[in-house]
């Protein structure tokens, strides 16, 4: 809770102040997980001070309609009340948090006023009261990027074809019609914010998986969405579709180091960001693995993974590979062998960056390897004098805003290689 709020002292919260003596809290692995747990707080107990409208507005909520491809949709407390009641029926409403506990009817505190009608939408499920909406928004657009979904402004092929009404049935072949550019892509298709409903990309079994994951998420159930995508990803991968297994991998990191600073109020603007060796300001999260290979003479060939994230060495994720295919003096052999290792591993978080010790050969060794494993992720080498010092970085030099993450991360690898050569060594 923000100490700013009680510095205002209106007569609801001078009234507040003195209903309690305490103040309990609940911590949450980010400020998204907070507005997800606040909406589902203000449900269950609804506190005068939360559900009190101010400035004739009222709270957001966050619908999943019920259609074959739902839409997922920002809609306000009032427009909500107005949908059931021109139903004439109550329908079942899911608050953030409560899992399978279900509330028959919005609050009465809601007024009943006359908004828009949204013509055709039956409600499959309903989140809120959200009482911020400029969080809500941006907590949608971390959500997107996670578990990419439709809006109104996506219709799905197979609707667009229905509506033209024709006897010519090769339209209603979605393959046949996208090839033709009946179906254009939306513009939140094109920017992998939808999965591709508009032009037949994915599938209702398909894309009811990412619905559930969305409810799961606004449910509060973080660790059975975790559970399920981690099963997901198994899956992808037994049945060789790496790339879906990477996407899936990737959304799985994402949720668990979800960078939400857009969420945080004014109060927190005086966040200071680290800077980079150049001066830059360096994405949060920013991981670099780096790869060093060591052995006497050919023989005890052992090669090692450090890992350098936000600046910081990370060496509970260090890794070690005693190399099979014994190459001898060829590490550029032993560096492949590493790396197809690694790369075997889908359950690790993916780098941002590579770093390689060498020149243009072992450079251009690794991204063959990655290009083969169809991921893009640059690689960089350092290249070292007669006494082993870094000497040159090679690769596109936007990464040398990186130098000092770069140097320290091969200068590790260095180490930890040399280090489990020794141990090797020592127990023959």
């Amino acid at each position: 809770m923000s100490k700013g709020i009680f510095d205002t002292r209106s007569p609801l919260i001078e009234k507040m102040l003195g209903q309690f003596d305490a103040i309990e809290h609940i911590k949450t692995d980010s400020v998204l997980e907070a507005l997800v747990l606040e909406a589902h707080l203000i449900k269950k107990h609804q506190p005068e001070a939360n559900i009190k409208e101010k400035d004739n507005k009222s709270f957001n909520f966050v619908i999943i309609t019920r259609e074959n491809f739902p839409r997922v949709l920002i809609v306000r407390g009032r427009e909500l009340l107005q949908h059931h009641i021109s139903k004439n029926k109550s329908t079942t409403i899911y608050c953030s948090g409560l899992g399978d506990n279900k509330i028959d009817d919005i609050s009465s505190k809601f007024k009943k006023e006359k908004l828009e009608e949204r013509k055709g939408m039956k409600i499959g499920y309903s989140f809120g009261p959200f009482p911020n909406s400029s969080q809500l928004k941006e907590a949608m657009k971390i959500v997107r990027k996670m578990f990419p979904y439709r809006d109104s402004k996506c219709i799905p092929c197979i609707d667009r074809l229905k509506k033209k009404k024709t006897n010519d049935l090769t339209l209603y072949d979605i393959s046949y019609s996208v090839r033709n550019k009946l179906c254009k892509p939306c513009f939140n298709r094109q920017i992998g914010l939808c999965p591709g409903v508009c032009i037949g990309e994915i599938t209702q079994e398909q894309y009811t998986e990412q619905i559930k994951n969305i409810i799961l998420f606004f449910e509060g159930n973080k660790k059975r969405l975790v559970k399920n995508l981690q099963v997901q990803m198994k899956s992808f991968a037994e049945n060789k579709e790496f790339e879906k297994a990477n996407i899936t991998k990737h959304t799985l990191f994402t949720l668990n180091h979800i960078q939400d600073i857009s969420l945080i109020k004014e109060e927190s603007k005086g966040l200071t960001l680290r800077l980079g060796s150049q001066g830059q300001t360096l994405d949060s999260g920013f991981r670099i693995e780096s790869y060093d290979i060591a052995h006497l003479s050919g023989t005890n060939v052992v090669g090692v993974m450090t890992v350098v994230e936000d600046g910081e060495i990370k060496k509970s994720e260090y890794r070690k590979f005693k190399i099979r295919d014994n190459p001898g003096v060829n590490d550029t052999k032993a560096l492949s062998e590493v790396l197809s290792r690694r790369l075997a591993h889908i359950e690790w978080r993916l780098p941002d960056l590579i770093v390689v010790d060498g020149g243009t050969a072992q450079r251009r060794l690794m991204e063959r390897i990655l290009r083969e494993n169809k991921l893009d992720i640059p690689v960089v080498s350092v290249v070292k004098d007669e006494h082993h010092r870094p000497k040159q970085i090679l690769g596109d030099k936007k990464h040398l805003m990186y130098e000092r993450e770069i140097l320290l991360s091969n200068s590790e690898a260095h180490r930890f290689a040399i280090t489990f050569h020794k141990q090797l060594r020592n127990k023959l």
